[in-house]
């Protein structure tokens, strides 16, 4: 090792609070990664992929606001806040995953975060610790990829089965279509990997669609892992997709299913969930048996779990992220046929702190090959950071946005409250790896409508319900639908139909019943379905060129009424 690599480890061991003897004690890393093995049951957990798998940036939120009872506890902090209430020194690698601050210059310091092969390189150290560990992936996989898209999931599938998932669940595995779904579990997972999900029907007797749980023997302990597939996807995405199966919380089945599980021996009981943390913290509340349930949908990187008590006596509930940032760890210790004690620890995946793996590498190479020019294909260049995480706007929303509202002459635009999609710094180049990486969905079409401004409203205040409502059962964990060209007002603790207000077009308060041209892209409607449209990745891919530089933009935010000093928020 010569002085400029060995100064290098030094200011990356300062850079991520460890100290001198414990860096020097091994390889770069060592002191992130070296986790004591507790107990005799693990679990590894991750979700949300989005079929990044290649590694990127991700910026966490600046506003995260929780409804009702949720207000100002984890999940919903940001910054600052969530740093306070973890415990977690500023400045660190952890505090760059956890939080939006200083985000540049963090992402600058500590480098790219996930990518598969980096994944499964961490994977294989946990495993090798933990004799048994069961590898368990959260849903939200095939989905969110340029390569995704155009091998309709298959580079996800192959990825998941050489990364060694034991059992999964699912949502945006859906917008395939069933019978991709159907013909994925029963012939490509098969023997390797189980789809589980206690709450999908199918329409007419109701039957299950999938295993609702399998039973796992984990160093002599019988491990049961239930399904719970996102219950709201026939709404937030195209019922069309799924026309014969129905989907829902199923809280009765679910308690059901434990039990069971638990009458066939089960010694833990363990939801794997995409339900979002907040659905998953009443859910925990009321049904019993479940030791742990393992979340994921909204997100949410969440250091420690919550512990939920309910009638059998408590349930801990964690969330581990997105886009392959973080690798969750449960140990668990079970003694006299119940759980005992826990240790966990949600791991960021540095790409620069863990050497990829070579088989996994060669797997993504493989993948990418046939697509490496069209993947790399230049569009623009980026001025200002670009991202989309957050209740409200993002850099990111806003281009799709700008994008529509140019190339389609619309007064108005809305682009869906996604979640997904790599964060991209000042100076990168904007491929059409990158835009698809925010828009690679099977309804991708862009249409322009005439709407009145009542109905405008009334579109707002629908998809705000979905976001605000106090009763998490009632939400869909979703960010609120990125607007474009309209100013409003958000209360988002008034009453369902009175959180919009004071809508503005151009300074000037929208009529209810004058017609505005809207653009808008991804919806979920059969008529929007058969009416054609480009699909939106040309729309801002046309636009991005003719551009060339994009300057920094400027997020069209609402004016939040009733907020306050909101630790969901920072100011």
């Amino acid at each position: 090792m010569d002085r400029r690599e060995f100064m290098r480890m030094l200011a990356a061991a300062a850079a991520g609070g460890m100290t001198l003897r414990a860096r020097a004690a091994g390889p770069e890393g060592a002191g992130l990664y070296d986790l004591p093995r507790h107990g005799n049951v693990s679990l590894l957990h991750f979700t949300d992929v989005h079929a990044q798998l290649m590694p990127l940036h991700y910026r966490e939120p600046a506003v995260n606001l929780g409804a009702g009872p949720a207000r100002g506890r984890p999940p919903h902090l940001v910054g600052k806040a969530l740093l306070s209430h973890f415990g977690i020194r500023p400045g660190t690698r952890e505090a760059h995953a956890l939080t939006f601050l200083d985000f540049e210059a963090a992402a600058r310091r500590y480098g790219k975060v996930g990518g598969f092969a980096h994944l499964a390189t961490l994977v294989k150290r946990l495993r090798a610790s933990r004799p048994g560990a069961l590898l368990l992936d959260g849903g939200d996989t095939w989905q969110g990829s340029a390569t995704a898209l155009w091998t309709d999931g298959q580079d996800m599938i192959d990825a998941a089965k050489l990364l060694g998932v034991d059992v999964m669940t699912g949502h945006w595995e859906f917008t395939l279509g069933a019978d991709r779904v159907k013909r994925a579990v029963e012939k490509d997972l098969a023997g390797k990997i189980s789809f589980v999900a206690q709450n999908v029907h199918t329409a007419d007797f109701g039957d299950p669609v999938f295993e609702p749980w399998v039973m796992r023997e984990v160093n002599g302990v019988p491990v049961a892992v239930i399904g719970q597939a996102f219950p709201y996807t026939p709404i937030a995405n195209p019922r069309y997709l799924v026309p014969d199966w129905t989907f829902g919380i199923d809280e009765e089945n679910l308690q059901r299913t434990v039990d069971e599980a638990r009458a066939k021996g089960a010694r833990v009981v363990v939801l794997l969930s995409h339900d979002g943390m907040d659905v998953d913290l009443k859910l925990a509340s009321r049904v019993s048996g479940i030791d742990a349930i393992l979340g994921g949908h909204t997100h949410d990187g969440v250091p420690r779990p919550v512990a939920v008590k309910n009638r059998s006596g408590q349930t801990l509930v964690t969330n581990a992220g997105s886009n392959g940032k973080f690798l969750g760890v449960l140990d668990l210790d079970v003694r006299g046929g119940k759980v005992a004690s826990h240790r966990y620890r949600l791991l960021p995946v540095f790409s620069n702190l863990l050497p990829a793996d070579p088989e996994m590498a060669a797997h993504i190479e493989r993948v990418r090959a046939p697509f490496r020019e069209k993947l790399a294909a230049p569009l623009a260049v980026t001025e200002g950071v670009l991202y989309r995480r957050g209740n409200f706007n993002g850099t990111y929303d806003q281009l799709i946005l700008d994008a529509l509202m140019a190339e389609k002459d619309a007064e108005i635009a809305f682009s869906p409250g996604f979640r997904w999609g790599a964060s991209l710094l000042p100076g990168d180049t904007i491929t059409q790896e990158d835009l698809l990486a925010a828009t690679a969905i099977s309804y991708p079409n862009v249409g322009v409508n005439d709407m009145t401004g009542a109905t405008v409203r009334a579109v707002l205040e629908d998809v705000c319900d979905n976001i605000f409502n106090p009763d998490p059962y009632y939400q869909q964990g979703g960010d609120m639908v990125r607007v474009g060209g309209l100013e409003y007002a958000c209360h988002p603790g008034a009453r369902s139909g009175e959180r919009i207000q004071d809508l503005r077009l151009r300074g000037k308060p929208l009529e209810a019943s004058k017609t505005y041209r809207v653009a808008t892209w991804a919806s979920v409607s059969e008529a929007a379905r058969d009416a054609g449209g480009e699909p939106v990745w040309d729309v801002v891919g046309r636009w991005l060129r003719a551009q060339k530089t994009i300057t920094p933009r400027t997020p069209n935010l609402p004016r939040l009424v009733g907020v306050g000093r909101d630790p969901g928020m920072s100011t």
